[in-house]
């Protein structure tokens, strides 16, 4: 199964090459500059992935997951930057991100955990439905 990524970066030179590398390996890839672009993406699209940089200016990848997880919350978050601290990777991992990964990201690394974020959102996604058809069998009284 292809996998829907959204590729999160200021840097257009880092979304280039990290989307054609993405590509390359069968992976369906949307980028967006800025965090606007991100939700707005958000919006009108599905995916499986999001590979969002911690450090964007304006709104930063903080503020950024917050509003992912607030409008879609089975949606799984890869937080990427060279600036990793712990800090702000325990901050991530509470806000509902799945993984942090330190730029420069190792593709085979960043791959694994893009397959490991499709998984866990298809068993988010059936839980979701499950309580949902639970929730109409009980309120109908069929």
């Amino acid at each position: 199964m292809t996998e829907k990524i959204l590729l999160v970066d200021d840097e257009k030179d880092f979304l280039t090459v990290m989307s054609e590398r993405m590509t390359a390996r069968g992976m369906q890839v949307t980028t967006a500059d800025s965090a606007q672009a991100a939700l707005q993406e958000v919006e009108s699209g599905t995916y499986d992935a999001i590979v969002l940089d911690l450090k964007m200016p304006g709104m930063d990848g903080i503020e950024t997951l917050k509003a992912i997880k607030a409008r879609n919350p089975t949606l799984q978050v890869i937080l990427l930057t060279g600036h990793a601290t712990l800090e702000k990777g325990v901050e991530a991992m509470k806000l509902g991100a799945m993984d942090f990964v330190e730029k420069p990201a190792d593709l085979n690394v960043l791959t694994e955990k893009i397959k490991n974020a499709q998984a866990r959102k298809m068993v988010l996604v059936a839980k979701q439905t499950e309580q949902k058809l639970k929730s109409i069998l009980t309120t109908k009284g069929w």
